[in-house]
């Protein structure tokens, strides 16, 4: 008698738990059966949520009520929009929308305070909000495989950024704003449609990983070489028939690299005129005692 009392009792307590707005069906599914909280995983950094590869074509309801988390991948679906609700997670760090079909991101990203890093790589955006640039926490950007032609003059203010992947757009010049984020170690450009590198360049003081393989590039500034923290520099894939004679300042670079893995400087299937093709086959130091001399001779 007591066993089927309290048997009663658990039904009841499950009927209140359920109690609610009813999901649709889909959301229904993804949860299966259980309180959105049980998804979140609580390790020794953060409260985190993944999403990827669920087939969602847009994102869950309960996802707004969840302000707890702080690391949240929903990449890997088809999702073309973000609803202005994403403002409500303002505890977030991590944030990756990677592999859907966006085409713009809602401004009120700019109330993720909080965010470190952001990848929204491999969609369909064409521009970038300028509210993005009040996350001043964002040390790590991806930004890569989309079809952006230029950025907010704003993101300037993003001086905390350390990393920004930018390869596989549409621009055709470095948008100014970059030289802006002097605490930038690695900067991708490779695969956009660039004929030139800015002067401005030698402003990105710390930068120690630079790629701008598979561009339109004709020649590099002689303020490239005064980048002494540069430990890779990838050129490979474009126009570049000379080399600035200051290249041999660059002493990080330890190596002529073939790999695009490795640290050093990237230059195959560039125009070199001679003697510089045989002269790169030689190795940097052949390389850079070559453009010391014809500095000291001209």
């Amino acid at each position: 008698m007591g066993t089927e009392h309290s048997k009663n009792e658990q039904r009841s307590s499950m009927v209140f738990l359920r109690k609610g707005p009813k999901l649709p069906a889909w959301e229904d599914a993804l949860l299966a059966g259980k309180e959105p909280k049980s998804l979140l995983k609580r390790g020794l950094r953060y409260v985190s949520l993944s999403l990827i590869m669920k087939g969602m074509t847009s994102t869950p309801d309960f996802l707004w009520g969840l302000p707890e988390v702080q690391k949240l991948n929903l990449s890997r679906n088809q999702l073309v929009a973000i609803p202005p609700s994403l403002g409500k997670l303002d505890r977030l760090v991590v944030l990756n929308l990677g592999g859907n079909c966006l085409k713009c991101l809602p401004k009120e990203i700019g109330l993720l305070r909080n965010l470190k890093v952001l990848f929204v790589n491999m969609n369909c955006l064409t521009e970038v909000p300028a509210e993005l640039s009040l996350c001043r926490k964002l040390e790590v950007l991806s930004l890569s495989h989309n079809c952006i032609s230029q950025l907010p003059l704003s993101f300037t203010d993003l001086t905390s950024l350390r990393k920004l992947n930018l390869s596989n757009n549409r621009f055709v010049q470095i948008p100014l704003c970059i030289f802006a984020l002097r605490n930038l170690d690695f900067l991708h450009l490779g695969s956009n449609r660039l004929e030139s590198i800015a002067e401005s360049v030698q402003y990105l003081v710390n930068l120690q990983i630079f790629i701008i393989e598979n561009n339109n590039i004709r020649s590099l500034p002689r303020s490239l070489c005064f980048i002494t923290t540069l430990e890779l520099l990838n050129v490979d894939y474009n126009a570049i028939q000379t080399l600035p004679d200051d290249l041999y300042l660059l002493r990080r670079l330890q190596r002529i690299a073939w790999n695009p893995m490795d640290k050093g400087l990237h230059i195959a299937h560039n125009p070199l005129s001679r003697p510089l093709p045989e002269v790169v086959e030689g190795g940097l130091d052949v390389l850079f005692n070559y453009l010391r001399e014809k500095k000291e001779h001209n």
